[in-house]
């Protein structure tokens, strides 16, 4: 509700506030996911309510790469399928489409779980799995909504070491439910029932 922001290039800026204060929500329509009843988001400038859905997704795909609380998986596929799935989309060389898969699951601690399916990964595997999915196609935006919520202490931290190798001169826009969480950030904006209480 009335809410104004922007993320300049290589920003890292965290989310923060209450459960049902508007967090995800405004995450997704940074991320093009929703529309605003109002108001315009633009991405790497190109205000999205003037594109059509395949232009959306199209820049979505060049530019973002998202890490959700709940890991949207495809189940038979394997670690590095997975991984691969937005090169393939994006009509890369399958070969090097699987080379990058590799390269960016190494990245996170996974080099030995290439062939697993989902399943077989815990949760923590499966959250860094998604982290280098995210990243395999080069986005310089990485959105991550709650990714380390379900995370014990040991797996969060093995988490945000694996976002720190892979978000070199990457924009970060992280929602936060630990302050440790937000230690890194350039900024953090505190939502409260849909509106910003403050940022800083």
């Amino acid at each position: 509700d009335d809410v104004s922001i922007e993320v300049g290039e290589h920003d890292v800026v965290c989310l923060i506030g209450a459960s049902g204060s508007g967090k995800s929500t405004l995450l997704h329509l940074l991320g093009g996911l929703d529309l605003p009843t109002q108001g315009q988001v633009a991405l790497m400038g190109q205000p999205l309510d003037r594109l059509s859905p395949a232009e959306q997704g199209r820049l979505r795909n060049l530019h973002l790469g998202f890490v959700y609380q709940f890991h949207h998986l495809l189940p038979e596929f394997t670690a590095q399928d997975n991984v691969a799935m937005p090169l393939w989309i994006r009509r890369t060389d399958p070969a090097e489409a699987a080379r990058q898969a590799r390269l960016w699951l190494e990245r996170v601690g996974l080099g030995e779980r290439l062939q697993h399916r989902p399943a077989e990964l815990s949760g923590g595997e499966r959250q860094r799995l998604v982290i280098a999915r995210a990243v395999a196609q080069q986005a310089p935006i990485l959105l991550l909504d709650e990714s380390t919520s379900s995370l014990d202490g040991l797996n969060e931290q093995l988490m945000k070491e694996a976002i720190d190798r892979v978000a070199t001169n990457r924009t970060l826009i992280v929602i936060a439910h630990r302050l440790s969480t937000v230690v890194d950030s350039d900024r953090i904006i505190v939502l409260e029932n849909g509106h910003v209480l403050g940022a800083g």
